[in-house]
Formats: structure tokens, sequence, C-alpha cells
């Protein structure tokens, strides 16, 4: 029997049950709010002021001069307490800064992007939340997201080069706004550390000999859980990022690589040797679970996206600290990999409100409103470039700093790769059935992997 117990069942790709936030709308102001208080009416400025989205000095590109009113509806992903309130705040001060009446639909974070697919083809709402990257990329070639480089036109300078790029499709157009990011890092506790007298490991063999060391101390070494499917990607992906490369990486997730190759059977036989010290049960078990262990000192360390600091009291935020994957004594280190996704909103097909949406989107671009979503979400940093950052505590400061200081950066497997690839029927499944049996056969296991990836659709 594997160490992570029995298996769940992989959730397929049903429907889900909608909870409605609406902001009401009060002013109507040009699709250029949210910017300089030149542009702005004294009303305007004063509910932006209150709602503490203003930024003095703030440079804004001409835009529409046309005002903008009606409905913005936005589907959401944001289900989690922290960054469903961040969003909320955020939206429903932008939405009364241009005068609409914003409603944001959310799912459960797992079924929201299981069902991404049907959800675009369908009637979905103007405005969804979606992430940058090759699936960015995929969707606006299939036609499922309008183009907003005339957003970028406005919002454009508040942000990085390589932030443009990560919003920009494959035709050279942008669809997407980024609002944040966040990077894959090794979460402690430091007064258990303390207690424990452990050292932050750097290489693979240290940190192999400091989860047995947690072990015999009666720590769960590792928090793990996979109920969802996703987070044993961030795993896989670091591990093959270390041993194998970048470039090798987002290849395999491109199809240009083969899952039959050796390089991939020793990312699993290296994956194995830290399976004894992981959670368990752990395939079911969520990511919220699993990050309450560690919060509560019942695990020592947790590899997951900096969002695990939600489940912190802000009490315990601050005994909140992280180190990067552990090296593994290949040329490919000194690349410094690591998954740092980057989440924003994206323009459906056909949004019933164009020009609302569009205004909601520019608004939702600029420094002052990223700087209102970090007060409700204080565990990832701010895409802007000219973000307040003064407030940012030492979590998100560090969290700047290694994203920062990563040579490469990927945006994660269900998000580096094909839709129909990475969801349920695939990686989920084929991860999830490989830690609830290690040992199986790696040559067939592999051959299952690629055979499933050979015979999808050839994308359009």
């Amino acid at each position: 029997m594997s160490v992570l117990g029995s298996p769940r069942g992989v959730r397929g790709a049903s429907g889900s049950r909608w909870i409605t936030l609406t902001g009401v709308a009060v002013l109507s102001i040009v699709a250029s709010a949210c910017g300089s208080a030149a542009t702005q009416a004294p009303a305007t400025q004063a509910a932006a002021s209150q709602a503490g989205a203003s930024q003095a000095g703030a440079s804004q590109a001409a835009a529409s001069q046309a005002a903008v009113s009606g409905a913005v509806t936005v589907g959401s992903n944001q289900s989690d307490a922290n960054p469903k309130a961040a969003y909320a705040s955020l939206i429903n001060s932008c939405a009364s800064q241009i005068g609409v009446t914003a409603t944001i639909n959310t799912t459960d974070h797992g079924k929201f992007q299981d069902a991404i697919s049907s959800y675009l083809q369908g009637t979905p709402d103007d405005v969804f939340t979606w992430f940058s990257g090759y699936r960015m990329q995929f969707f606006a070639a299939q036609g499922l997201a309008t183009d907003i480089s005339d957003v970028w036109a406005q919002i454009g300078s508040h942000f990085s080069d390589a932030m443009k790029a990560a919003s920009t499709g494959a035709d050279g157009k942008q669809y997407f706004v980024p609002i944040y990011n966040y990077p894959w890092v090794v979460i402690y506790r430091k007064s258990v550390f303390a207690a424990h007298s452990y050292q932050v490991p750097k290489t693979w063999d240290e940190f192999i000999a400091l989860a047995a060391k947690m072990k015999t101390d009666g720590l769960i070494p590792v928090a793990f859980a996979d109920k969802d499917g996703w987070p044993a990607m961030g795993t896989f992906d670091i591990l093959n990022m270390r041993l194998n490369g970048y470039q090798f990486h987002v290849d395999l997730m491109a199809g240009k690589q083969k899952w039959t190759d050796p390089k991939v059977a020793n990312v699993f036989t290296t994956w194995a040797k830290v399976l004894p010290y992981y959670q368990t049960g752990a395939l079911g078990l969520t990511w919220q679970e699993a990050a309450q262990a560690l919060v509560n000192k019942k695990a020592g360390m947790y590899f997951l996206g900096t969002f695990a600091g939600q489940q912190a009291t802000p009490a315990d935020i601050p005994d909140l600290d992280f180190f990067a994957f552990p090296t593994l004594g290949t040329s490919f280190d000194s690349e410094s990999a690591i998954d740092a996704p980057i989440d924003g909103l994206m323009l459906s097909k056909a949004p019933k409100n164009l020009a609302g949406a569009k205004a909601l989107l520019a608004c939702v671009g600029t420094p002052a409103a990223e700087n209102l979503y970090m007060k409700s979400d204080s565990n990832d940093v701010a895409a802007a470039k000219d973000a307040d950052t003064s407030g940012y505590n030492d979590f998100q400061k560090k969290s700047a700093e290694i994203i920062g200081s990563s040579q490469k950066i990927a945006q994660f497997l269900d998000r580096d790769t094909r839709p129909d690839f990475a969801g349920p029927n695939g990686m989920q499944h084929f991860l999830q059935s490989w830690l609830s049996n290690p040992t199986q056969d790696s040559t067939t296991f592999l051959q299952s992997i690629q055979s499933f990836y050979d015979q999808l659709p050839p994308l359009q």
C-alpha cells in the first residue's frame, strides 16, 4: 500500500454552484478611470480615496472619452476566503469608479479549472479570472478570448516587458491583465526550526536528511495533499526543471519532448525518495488541510505556492518563512527555475458589455487597484512594477526577491500545457495513479502518459 493512503476518485468537469457578490454602481466616468486625478470627477476622487485606491501622481495614457454604464459580470475561481475578499474589494472598487454594476460569480477553484473549456465555449461571464502563459495563449488562439491590446495601450507603462510578454498571445496581441504572482517554495515555521535547531537545507541530500530527522522528532516532515489533482504538479515541475532544465520542461509540456525519455523516469525515481516523509493519506486531503498541518506545527515543511499562508492567522504570519527548493547537483541548478504563476483577468469571446468590461480591466491594471488587492491578500506580490511595496510584510518581500533572482520562471504544469492533457483524465489522473502506487513499472507508466498525449486531437 502506498504511504499516501487510498486515492480519492478523480473529479470530473462538472458544473458548480455559483456565489454572487454585487458592487453597486454609484458613478459614471470615462473609461480611463482609476487613473490620474486630472481625469476624474471630484466625487470619483473621493470614492477612490475612501476605497484606498487613489495614487498621487499616477500616470495614465489617454483613453476613450465615452462614458460607460450597465452591468459587467466576472467569473471567478477565487473561492478561498482571502483571495475571494481581495477580488471583491478590487472589482467592486473599480466598478464603482467607472460607473458599472459588477457581479462576481465565484466557483470552486479546481472545478473552475476543470470546466474552463466548456465554460468559455458556452455563455461565459464578460470577464473571467485566469492565468498568463500557454493556457492564456491557447484560449486566445481558439477564439475564446477578446483582444485587449487597446486596454494595454492605457496600462502598459505599469508593467515590465516580461509581464507584457506573458500577457501576449501567439498573434502578438494582448489578452490578459496581470494582477499578482507568487513563487512555489518550501514553507516552514521559524519557531519550529528554532525549537529543534533545524538548519535550512540547501541540497537535496540535506533536505532528505532533515526530513528523516523531523520524522524521528515526531513531526510530519513534509506536508502534502493532492485531493484536487493539481498540487502534485508543482513537485513534478520543480524536479523536472532542477534535473533536466527549464527548456526541456517547457518542451515536454508542449509535446516537443517525450514522456518516455529516461530523463522523465529520473524525475519520478528522485521524487520517490521523499515519499516516505509525506503526510499520510495525502490523496484524500486538500491543500488547505496540509497547510493547516504546517501552521499548527504538526508538519515541518510544505512545498507549495506562498498562498499557503492564507491558512495562517495574522498572529502566525510573521513566523512563516520559506526557502528555495534544494539543489540537485545538476548544471541546471544555476537557472534557479521556479513556478511563479501570474494570475489576472481576461475578456471572454463575446462580452455583453464590451465597453464596460474593458474599462473595468483598464482600472484593474493600475498600481492603485493592485495596491488595494494586496491589502486584502498579503500572500502574493503585485504584478505592476510601480505598485506600492512599502507595506509588504517579510513574506512578500522575500517572495519578490526570489522571483526577481530566478533565471527561469514557469507558470505551472496545468497552465503550461493544453487543458485536455493537464485535466482530470490526463496528468491529474496519472500523477495520482503514481502516488498511490509509486512502485509500478515506470516504463509502462510513462508510456501510458505518452500514449494519452498522442491520441489528443490536433490543435486548431
